[in-house]
């Protein structure tokens, strides 16, 4: 759905409602879309879990490394 900035200005509270229940909403000014609301729930989680799988097998790939502050002042000081 497609709505103005200022339709979405006085009808947020309903359009909340929509995007609450799963519906897209993209908010255009002009008639060029500007924003979009979309449920938080089926976008952010999924995502946050991508990007902590990926962090994960980063992590898991890299070389240990020292543990604390005065290991890696250490570390510093061999080279």
């Amino acid at each position: 759905m497609q709505v103005g900035t200022f339709d979405a200005k006085n009808r947020l509270s309903s359009l909340l409602d929509m995007v609450e229940a799963g519906e897209e909403v993209t908010i255009t000014r002009n008639g060029k879309p500007v924003a979009r609301l979309v449920p938080v729930e089926t976008r952010d989680i999924e995502g946050v879990r991508r990007a902590v799988e990926g962090l994960r097998a980063i992590r898991a790939q890299s070389r240990p490394g020292p543990e604390s502050l005065k290991e890696l002042v250490n570390e510093g000081r061999r080279y």
